[in-house]
Parts: C-alpha cells; structure tokens; sequence
C-alpha cells in the first residue's frame, strides 16, 4: 500500500511541478491572511488543545487513520496522534464539539480544506516525507510547546532543509510538497493546529486537478467516518 501511495503522490507531484512553481514557504498575510484569525484566538484554541489532549490515549495514531503514513508514523514507538476535526471538506462533528472556538474559525474561513491537532510525544522523530498536493498549502499554528534546556521551543521542523522552531502562538505557512521532517525534543507532548487551504491563484486546469483528488478523498473520508472520532 505505501509504494502504490508513494508512486501515486510521484505522479501527482509531477504533474503539479510542471504548472506550479513558488518556493516552499509563504507570507500568509498575502496567501492566507485569514490565518491571522486563528493565531489571535491562540489562548483559547491552546486551552481546548489542552482539554483535547486530557483524552490523549483515545486520539487515533496517524498511521490508524491513513496505513499508507505508517512509515512516519509507526517508524519509532513514539505516537503521533491526529485530532482531525475537518477532511477534505467533511466536518467531524464529535471532535468539533470539543473545540467551539476553533469550529467557529472554521466556519467564518471556507478556505480552509482540512483542519487538526496534531500531537506529538517526547523524542518522536517523523522522517523525512512529502506531500502530494501543491494545490493545498499547510498552515502551522504554535498551541501547546514545550521548551528545550535552553529556553527555545523544543520541536524542530525542518522544510526543505531549513529548521523552524515555531513557539507557542507562532505560524508558518508552507508547501508540504517540500522535503519535510520533524524531532520533538523535548520531554512533553508538542501540539499544533495544522490547516490545508486552498492555494491561491492557481491555473485552471490544477484548479480542476486539486479539486477532483480532493473530491475523492472526500468520498474515502465519508465512508471511513467513524474512524476519525476520538471517542
């Protein structure tokens, strides 16, 4: 499953690259300034983080949710774990009833594709991957960050080679077709809000592209409903 994936996301990429070309981070105040929203309410959504992650063991391993991230995901005993409360458009209800501040974001920003917390043990290293759709850009929001020895955020990730130390309250807006990775190296559970939006601007016909595979992820999300509710 993971080298049909990886062949799959090859071609994709591909076909991308041919028509897009931006580098591999953004300014979201030009791309996404509807990300400042969400880093301005960042003392609430750190707050449901924190509720969220009082039911940590619960959340599904990400590798639970998709098999063909278990290379990523189930590579060191270490969990990452995905508190996904929107997919490809589909609102999971269950776990937007626990984040009412972030749900209201959502629904004031249709960009916004997909939406999730992302948790991350201590020492959990995510080797180094890419994603398949240039049409959508991640966006990273800070919530929950614990401190290195040296009073720096204690996660490290790493874009096309460049480390970023995003803090608590800090963003990034990134391509995650770029060579990606990432070391929590701290001695807590780093939490981020991840969002995939829309890119921008693009030509027609990746208009039409990222909007057809976003369809049928649509469609695979539906029928696996159950499965993203932390119950």
């Amino acid at each position: 499953m993971s080298r049909l994936y990886d062949l799959s996301a090859n071609v994709v990429r591909g076909l991308y690259d041919l028509r897009i070309h931006a580098p591999a981070l953004l300014d979201s105040a030009v791309e996404f300034p509807e990300g400042r929203r969400f880093a301005e309410q960042w003392p609430a959504l750190h707050a449901e983080a924190g509720g969220v992650m009082r039911r940590l063991q619960r959340i599904p391993r990400f590798h639970e949710l998709l098999e063909s991230q278990t290379d990523i995901s189930a590579n060191d005993g270490r969990d990452w774990r995905m508190f996904v409360v929107k997919a490809y458009g589909v609102p999971i209800a269950s776990n937007l009833a626990a984040c009412p501040v972030l749900a209201k974001l959502l629904d004031r920003t249709p960009q916004v594709l997909s939406a999730c917390l992302s948790f991350v043990a201590p020492g959990k290293h995510i080797p180094v991957h890419r994603g398949p759709l240039r049409g959508v850009l991640r966006f990273h929001l800070g919530l929950i960050v614990p401190l290195d020895a040296d009073g720096r955020p204690g996660t490290v990730l790493w874009v096309d080679g460049v480390p970023h130390r995003i803090g608590e309250g800090d963003t990034l807006l990134w391509d995650d077709t770029y060579p990606h990775e990432l070391h929590n190296a701290s001695d807590g559970v780093r939490v981020a809000l991840l969002l995939d939006i829309w890119r921008p601007r693009m030509p027609v016909d990746m208009q039409w592209l990222t909007r057809t595979i976003a369809l049928a992820a649509r469609a695979a999300v539906r029928w696996r409903y159950r499965g993203f509710a932390a119950n």
